[in-house]
């Protein structure tokens, strides 16, 4: 005997709540048709719902993003590096405190090695003909940044096999929630011949119709809610194994219906969530001006800060950080958020002089100034001139007509190559693809969980940082 069961996915919402009262008015229509039609259905999340980029999630610490899972009844989800490691520890130790789905997560553990209250390392579904379904649920290892923020996380393959010892015996069907991303998805389908279904998130692929390796199903669904994906499994009863698997995404471009009642919360979380982040936490004593290609008060303002912050000998920003300008008088927490979204952290790398030199020297370049940057957590348009405090460039124009750098001083001295200097800076640079020079630094100190929004705050005036 044949049945299937359906499991719906999203992934990366990040927060773009546009998108979701379509998410949920199709999500409500497929499981009324399921259930007319004596199917089961599993509903899914694969982590970084929540972002603190949307003024709600920053008002309510994400709280309102479990709400809103709980309004759709999922069935389990995992968390992806938004939750994990944008929101202070006792934030995320107290996210899920209201959710009515169990939140799967394996690898990731308290200062002192015992999992946290609010996370499983697997959960089983019993369906109704008796076939057992396990979820394992893995977020990205960026073990740095979890430490800074005294949690522990654990390498997600070590995990995974530990894991799937305790649940081989006590189910039929694996299914793995990875918020890893689209390359350790394949590794694991080539090397973990137990799991039969990834479900995977962080890097945000489109697979229409999943990926088949080794006989395991991948499947994603990009991002921003721009597709609810759908994994239909055919189940031998007898045999309570997988005789055919089929694997599709929905874009919800195409959805016409919205869920009223989603909409009106949403637009009532809105209110709340401004008349949260009204209040005032400084003073800015004059215009605050900003120009992404040239030097202005603001960006210059945020590398102090930042320099500061970080107990730099120099410091380096990109203008396009700051989305826009700021007039003088009281400054509130959503002035700053609208004018710094981004869930980036301050940081400190040591950069022999050689290397800083190659890193200013290409900061100059048009093609960086001009980069429209997504992703590593920049939420702007454009990355913008690279502003410094204690570094004094030099350019002049050469014979094919664009500016070149020809000296760097380094408070007030020559810049020395073998000398090795503290570059306060931010946490995207450490990251990889833009300077490569910064990622691969020996020495990188990172300052968490605060943002640079609130490096902002506390410089402009409150005090509201205790550092």
């Amino acid at each position: 005997m044949k049945e299937t069961v359906h499991l719906y996915h999203t992934n990366d919402l990040h927060s773009h709540f546009e998108n979701w009262p379509f998410i949920v008015q199709f999500l409500k229509r497929k499981r009324e048709s399921h259930l007319r039609q004596h199917e089961q259905m599993i509903l899914l999340d694969i982590g970084d719902h929540a972002d603190r980029f949307h003024p709600i999630t920053e008002a309510t610490k994400g709280k309102a993003n479990v709400q809103l899972l709980n309004q759709l009844s999922y069935d389990a989800v995992t968390i992806g590096n938004n939750e994990g490691i944008t929101f202070s520890h006792e934030d995320l130790n107290t996210l899920y405190e209201h959710a009515q789905f169990p939140v799967i997560l394996s690898n990731l553990y308290t200062e002192i090695g015992e999992r946290p209250k609010w996370v499983v390392p697997y959960h089983i579904i019993q369906l109704n003909n008796g076939t057992r379904i396990a979820l394992l649920g893995l977020t990205v290892f960026y073990e740095k940044f979890y430490e800074l923020l005294a949690w522990k996380v654990k390498d997600p393959f070590e995990s995974l096999t530990e894991t799937i010892q305790e649940v081989r015996d006590q189910a039929d069907i694996i299914v793995l929630l990875s918020h890893l991303g689209i390359s350790d998805d394949e590794i694991i389908a080539n090397e973990f011949p137990d799991i039969d279904v990834i479900i995977g998130g962080h890097t945000h692929h489109v697979l229409p119709e999943g990926k088949e390796i080794n006989q395991t199903l991948i499947a994603g669904a990009g991002k921003y809610g721009q597709y609810v994906g759908k994994i239909s499994l055919t189940i031998d009863t007898e045999k309570k194994a997988i005789q055919s698997h089929k694997a599709t995404i929905y874009p919800m471009e195409k959805q016409k219906e919205v869920c009223a009642e989603t909409t009106k919360w949403l637009q009532q979380a809105s209110i709340e969530s401004e008349q949260f982040l009204s209040k005032v936490v400084g003073n800015a004593t004059h215009n605050l001006s900003l120009d992404w290609f040239n030097d202005s008060t603001f960006p210059k303002l945020l590398v102090q800060s930042i320099k500061e912050w970080c107990d730099g000998e120099v410091a380096m920003v990109n203008s396009g950080i700051i989305l826009e300008p700021l007039p003088k008088g009281p400054v509130t927490r959503k002035d700053l958020h609208r004018i710094c979204p981004h869930p980036i952290n301050p940081c400190k790398v040591y950069l022999k002089g050689d290397v800083l030199k190659e890193v200013i020297v290409q900061s100059r370049e048009e093609k960086m100034e001009q980069l429209k940057l997504k992703g590593l957590g920049f939420r702007g348009k454009v990355m913008g001139r690279m502003i410094f405090d204690g570094i004094d460039v030099r350019m002049k124009v050469l014979k094919d007509g664009k500016e070149h750098v020809t000296d760097i001083f380094i408070n007030g001295n020559k810049i020395e190559l073998e000398r090795v200097y503290a570059v306060a800076t931010v946490d995207m640079f450490t990251l990889g693809p833009l300077y490569p020079e910064i990622s691969h630094a020996e020495k990188k100190i990172f300052y968490m969980p605060e943002l640079l929004r609130d490096l902002l705050a506390w410089k402009l005036g409150g005090n509201s940082i205790n550092h």
